[in-house]
């Protein structure tokens, strides 16, 4: 009878000792398994337990697919909560989403972030985060006011003050290609590196530069003071161009029903977006939560600026991702040979449109 007894307190400490292993696992990458439903992403359920996914972001406009979803709860229907990081570099950025201590990037192509990936470190860009829409470019080159009538095209950019925020990433890139449509390089300008888009502004308004490459709202901003001039719009120069990203590190990639369920939070809250400034639906709600919740606080300026273009079914411009790799290559900034399919994971995308269907 004693041993009956011993055996059965054993199988009781074993079943907690198994049962608390099982919490332990399911902390590392939650199963998903809940009771009820996401509301706004039928057939999904909540991570259980739920989880803090942190986001590198400088929370401007194009983080739009981040701070609609947060102001909205739609990453935390899904068990998910947001915890933006802000970070002083790129590669800041690109060194923690290798290192698993960052999750999410929010940023653009530079040659940090692909020899990252050719070092083996698992690091892939998943969705789109900013492309021009033609004839309304927010990131592009802008010429000072006093000089439309000297600078009528392309080929009088040749020796031409122009500032970029900085080289071997996406601003030396775009301005590069502005010159090639002149049959030049930035080599045959004088090329002035100014570490932030106010500082440019700046410089164009004592006109100590004769241009710059700018984002929205600066553009805006350079116009409506008659500094600067948004010139031609990228259509013309750049039509391909992949501005900006969202990439996952290390730590989102070794957890896929994670990494799913940010997806389809982020994937609607480019969809309200896209809705409201293309659409006019909601539009009111839309820029009063990216005047609360992004770096443009002045909800007047949502009515001046050109808006970022994000695409309400996720996927980034495979070819303008091809046309940066082979940028950086032919610089020989790059140690080794990369393709677009290298460096992107569509599949994540693909899940979110599985649930959501595709954006019409």
């Amino acid at each position: 009878m004693r041993k009956i007894s011993l055996l059965l307190v054993i199988l009781v400490l074993f079943s907690v000792f198994a049962a608390g292993c099982g919490k332990q696992a399911a902390k590392q990458e939650p199963s998903g398994e809940g009771k009820v439903e996401a509301g706004n992403f039928p057939g999904v359920e909540p991570l259980s337990p739920s989880v803090k996914v942190t986001v590198g972001m400088k929370q401007v406009v194009s983080d739009a697919g981040v701070l609609i979803g947060m102001a909205k709860g739609y990453y935390k229907e899904l068990g998910i909560e947001i915890e933006p990081v802000q970070f002083n570099t790129g590669q800041d950025m690109i060194n923690a989403l290798g290192a698993g201590q960052l999750d999410v990037g929010c940023t653009v192509t530079a040659s940090g972030l692909f020899n990252a990936m050719l070092r083996g470190i698992p690091i892939k860009i998943v969705a789109d985060k900013g492309v021009n829409v033609p004839g309304k470019g927010y990131y592009r080159l802008v010429i000072r006011k006093d000089l439309v009538d000297q600078i009528k095209d392309y080929k009088d950019l040749k020796g031409r003050k122009l500032a970029i925020v900085g080289t071997a990433s996406l601003d030396e890139i775009a301005l590069d290609r502005v010159l090639n449509k002149g049959g030049m390089t930035t080599a045959d300008v004088d090329l002035q590196v100014i570490r932030s888009f106010p500082d440019i502004v700046a410089a164009m308004s004592n006109k100590s530069i004769d241009g710059g490459m700018l984002i929205e709202p600066f553009i805006a901003a350079a116009v409506e003071k008659a500094i600067g001039d948004p010139w031609k719009d990228p259509s013309e120069y750049d039509p391909d161009a992949q501005t900006a990203l969202l990439v996952y590190g290390k730590s989102m990639i070794e957890r896929p029903e994670v990494a799913k369920r940010f997806m389809l939070a982020y994937i609607k809250s480019l969809r309200d977006y896209n809705e409201a400034f293309f659409k006019g639906k909601n539009r009111d709600e839309i820029i009063s939560i990216l005047a609360e919740y992004s770096s443009v606080k002045d909800k007047a300026l949502y009515e001046k600026m050109f808006p970022v273009g994000l695409n309400p079914n996720g996927y980034v411009r495979m070819k303008g991702i091809q046309m940066d790799l082979d940028w950086y290559i032919k610089k020989g900034l790059l140690k080794g040979e990369l393709k677009a399919e290298d460096v992107v994971d569509n599949s994540y995308v693909d899940y979110a449109l599985s649930v959501l269907g595709k954006y019409e």
